[in-house]
């Protein structure tokens, strides 16, 4: 059997690729979930510099959607992506990225040249599209981002922790991420935050390790259905270390995802470390 037809990227134009946005939002995350995104804000914030893409395959139907609004953020013109979705049978073949990189595209167009977004640190494939491949930063970690009150599906039982992420779409790190360059090289590792570990009782002090690593699990949402005490224990685990360490002045410097058994690390490094790995980035490339 082949594979299908890679998708067409394109922007939603009619009611029914409307409709259909809306119901993949159901089908994803939810036929209950509270705050979808309905069909008439999809249609007229393209009028107004939104962006409202999908991925359409040969038989039409919609199996990816991007969406997103633009106005001011800290006085400066920025994009908020609020949704990035693609049905499940269709995950793995490289369309969130390709629906990323043809919002960006559409933004520079208009001269928008910053997009933020949340996404929930234990999601590890969400991890590794941002921050690895599309180069995105991480700026905060914020608790309950949604409310404590679950408003889909796929938040019961750890909650709605999200990272905020910064995209800089015409920055140096978001060009070598685009042509598969990653950090290959970090100092000593002296500090490991698992399930299970004594490290997570180690209490954060800026400059006491250069760098942190953070576990992140395989899949979430399974464990979630199979043990939610366990996927509870991870949140809690995560929150923990990525507040402690971010407020102590690290930066979340990429992920890295385990070679077997999936999952990964978030590889947290001190101020000194990360300007010192800026600056030899910065005098390669000259």
């Amino acid at each position: 059997m082949t594979d299908p037809a890679p998708p067409t990227v394109r922007p939603l134009c009619a009611q029914s690729e409307y409709e259909q946005a809306v119901a993949l939002q159901e089908q994803i995350w939810g036929a209950d979930v509270k705050e979808t995104v309905p069909a008439c804000i999809l249609q007229i914030s393209q009028e107004v510099g939104g962006v409202a893409v999908g991925a359409f395959a040969a038989d039409g139907q919609l199996v990816g959607l991007v969406f997103g609004l633009t106005g001011l953020r800290d006085g400066l013109l920025a994009h908020w992506s609020h949704i990035l979705a693609v049905e499940e049978s269709w995950r793995d073949k490289g369309i969130g990225r390709r629906l990323k990189e043809h919002q960006r595209n559409v933004l520079l167009e208009i001269g928008v040249e910053r997009m933020y977004w949340t996404f929930d640190p234990l999601e590890s494939r969400n991890a590794h599209l941002n921050l690895n491949i599309l180069g995105a930063s991480v700026e905060s970690y914020v608790p309950h981002f949604y409310g404590k009150v679950p408003v889909a599906a796929t938040d019961t039982v750890i909650g709605t922790d999200r990272f905020v992420v910064r995209w800089d779409l015409s920055g140096k790190s978001t060009k070598s991420a685009c042509n598969g360059k990653h950090l290959t090289e970090i100092p000593s590792v002296t500090l490991s935050f698992e399930l299970g570990t004594s490290d997570q009782q180690v209490e954060p002090k800026a400059g006491a390790a250069n760098v942190v690593r953070v576990q992140a699990p395989d899949d979430i949402q399974t464990l979630k259905r199979a043990d939610p005490d366990s996927a509870r224990q991870w949140r809690e685990m995560t929150r923990r270390a990525l507040i402690n360490y971010l407020d102590a002045g690290y930066a979340v410097a990429e992920f890295r995802p385990e070679p077997v058994g999936g999952g990964g690390w978030y590889i947290l490094v001190d101020q000194r470390s990360r300007e010192r790995m800026l600056h030899d980035e910065g005098s390669a490339s000259r």
